[in-house]
């Protein structure tokens, strides 16, 4: 799982253009949104978007599952995980 959640923190800083920020500088288990690295919904999108296209993966909509699942770094890799065995 540590492999995922450093290429999910690089997919982050890649597809979000997070300038000066190294992955070891995303604590895995902080907030992504408003608190921690403060991104917005907009981000949120391109997110969802870029994990799509990197895992094979369908997200719905802004569903009570998926807000959880962006929580943070961690929790993303639990949805990237869950999802690909499925």
């Amino acid at each position: 799982m540590s492999a995922l959640v450093e290429e999910l923190k690089r997919l982050l800083i890649e597809t979000l253009d997070l300038e000066d920020i190294e992955p070891q500088d995303i604590d895995p288990h902080a907030p992504l949104f408003v608190e921690g690295l403060g991104l917005d919904s907009i981000d949120a999108l391109e997110l969802g978007v870029a994990i799509q296209k990197r895992y094979g993966l369908k997200i719905e909509a802004a569903t009570a599952e998926i807000q959880e699942s962006f929580f943070s770094v961690a929790t993303l890799a639990e949805f990237v995980t869950a999802r690909r065995t499925l």
